[in-house]
C-alpha cells in the first residue's frame, strides 16, 4: 500500500540520522514485527527489564511477551503509594532494559518528550543500560518545535482523561498553557545519545499511542 511505502521510505531517512547521532534505529511493518523485535534486541539472556507508561507499548503487548521470554519484569503499576513509587523510580534507573515510546521523534533523528513525574525521561538520559523505544509512524513530526505543539495538543490532551487530571485540556482537547495539575512538568530534547547505541529506537508502519 503506498502509506506503508511512504512510511518505511520515511522511516529510512530518519534512521540514518539516528545513526549518526549515535542512536540504533530499525523500520518495522506492523506491531507484531516491531514486538518481535524488541525480544530479539533484549537477547536471550535473562535481564530485569522495566518500562515507563506508554499506551504503545500496551498496543502492541510487550510487557507480556518479555516475561513469556524468561526476563524479571519490573512492573510499576504493583507500586502504588507514593513512597511505593519513589521505590520503584530507583529501582527502574538500574534495569538493564527500559522501555519506553516517544512524544515525537523529528524527521532529523531528535526525540521530544514531555513528562509530570520525570521518571521516564529520567530513565532516557541515564541509568539503565539500554533504552528500547518503540513509536508508530503518526509520531513523526518536522523539527522540535511542532514536536512539542504535538504533545501540548494531541499527546497531553487524552493522557490527562486518562490519568484523570483536572486540566483545562482534559475538558477542551487542547492546551491551555496551564500549571495546576499539569503533567507537562518536564521538556527533554534528545539530539544524541552520550554512550553509542545505547538508545533504540523501533519505527513503526502504523499509528499507535497518543
Amino acid at each position: 500500500m503506498p502509506k506503508h511505502t511512504f512510511y518505511e521510505n520515511q522511516a529510512q531517512g530518519i534512521i540514518k540520522k539516528l545513526k549518526a547521532r549515535k542512536m540504533d534505529g530499525y523500520y518495522c511493518p506492523d506491531k507484531e514485527t516491531a514486538k518481535k523485535k524488541v525480544l530479539e534486541l533484549i537477547g536471550t539472556d535473562k535481564k530485569l527489564v522495566t518500562y515507563g507508561g506508554s499506551m504503545t507499548l500496551d498496543e502492541i503487548g510487550i510487557k507480556e511477551a518479555v516475561e513469556a521470554a524468561g526476563h524479571d519484569l519490573l512492573k510499576r503499576e504493583q507500586y502504588t503509594t507514593p513512597e511505593e513509587k519513589q521505590e520503584c523510580y530507583i529501582k527502574q534507573t538500574m534495569a538493564d532494559v527500559y522501555l519506553m515510546s516517544t512524544n515525537a521523534i523529528t524527521l532529523d533523528g531528535e526525540l521530544v518528550n514531555i513528562d509530570g513525574a520525570g521518571n521516564r525521561v529520567a530513565c532516557l538520559i541515564f541509568g539503565p543500560k539500554e533504552v528500547i523505544i518503540v513509536a508508530g509512524m503518526n509520531k513523526v513530526v518536522t523539527d522540535v518545535e511542532e514536536g512539542i505543539k504535538r504533545v501540548h495538543n494531541f499527546a497531553a490532551p487524552p493522557n490527562t482523561v486518562r490519568l484523570s487530571c483536572n486540566t483545562p485540556c482534559s475538558k477542551t482537547g487542547q492546551c491551555g498553557n496551564c500549571l495546576t495539575d499539569t503533567i507537562c512538568c518536564q521538556t527533554v530534547i534528545t539530539r544524541a545519545s552520550r554512550i553509542p547505541e545505547r538508545i533504540k529506537v523501533i519505527l513503526v508502519g502504523e499509528e499507535l499511542g497518543y
